[in-house]
């Protein structure tokens, strides 16, 4: 009789004190990440270094230069191709990217050149897979270039709510490439998404608040900016509004 697989549990983490609390509590992997309340970033240099020189475990790193959408101008892309070269350099086990087109297509091209870039380390498209309108499609052109796992909720909000597409996913996969189930897992619903799905990977973030003590909750100054935090729109410098401003301050010289 044949072993079930083991199941592997990997933990999103975005620190130093949050990559020490996964590995204590028994993750088999990290995905490394800034910016977690925006959906994960692409961390700084310096982080990845710290993490890998404290972990044992394989580490992700997360290549997405902002928020919101998946479809990159030329100068972005280059900016994930400089950070995904450095973090290969620096020893991660894999990238995570997603590259939609202006229609919501996986961009087949510069996908592969980032699979292309990671060579024989791991290739993970992430949820930005939940966007795209047929994921079967997108699964067999992430198979075809060679890509290593796909993150996905099966398109839903949870994982929990896409196990039945989950499912069909790893079937047409047929062993070419990785599923692992995201979103919204949890120790409640854990077993259940595992027996509908199918998969043998999950990914967590088991977060909650934490409060470094500096601020006053009473504080009258918020310097998070609350109109991007819906994952659509993003900030952008306007430059009308710069030219507005510069004129007003000369004006006032």
């Amino acid at each position: 009789m044949s072993l079930p697989p083991k199941i592997m549990l990997e933990v999103c983490v975005g620190s130093v004190a949050d990559a020490s609390a996964a590995i204590a509590a028994g993750a088999d992997r990290l995905e490394l990440c800034a910016g977690l309340e925006l959906g994960g970033l692409t961390p700084s240099l310096g982080l990845v270094e710290t993490v890998l020189a404290m972990s044992s475990l394989p580490v992700i790193a997360m290549l997405r230069p902002r928020a919101g959408g998946f479809h990159y101008n030329h100068a972005e892309f280059e900016a994930m191709l400089r950070d995904a070269d450095r973090f290969l350099a620096a020893g991660v086990a894999g990238v995570a990217f997603g590259i939609l087109d202006h229609l919501g297509r996986i961009d087949e091209g510069r996908s592969r050149e980032v699979v292309e870039r990671v060579g024989t380390r791991e290739a993970v498209f992430h949820r930005a897979f939940d966007f795209v309108a047929d994921q079967f499609a997108a699964l067999d052109v992430l198979a075809g270039i060679g890509a290593t796992r796909i993150l996905t909720s099966g398109g839903q909000p949870t994982a929990l709510a896409g196990a039945s597409q989950l499912r069909e996913l790893a079937t047409r996969a047929g062993g070419r490439l990785q599923l692992m189930a995201g979103g919204g897992i949890t120790a409640t619903n854990v077993a259940e998404v595992l027996a509908t799905a199918g998969v043998c990977q999950v990914h967590i973030g088991a977060s909650g608040p934490a409060d470094d003590q500096s601020l006053s909750v009473d504080a009258p100054i918020n310097l998070c900016d609350q109109r991007f935090f819906h994952g659509v729109a993003y900030r952008a410098v306007i430059q009308e509004n710069v030219v507005a401003t510069a004129t007003a301050l000369r004006g006032a010289n």
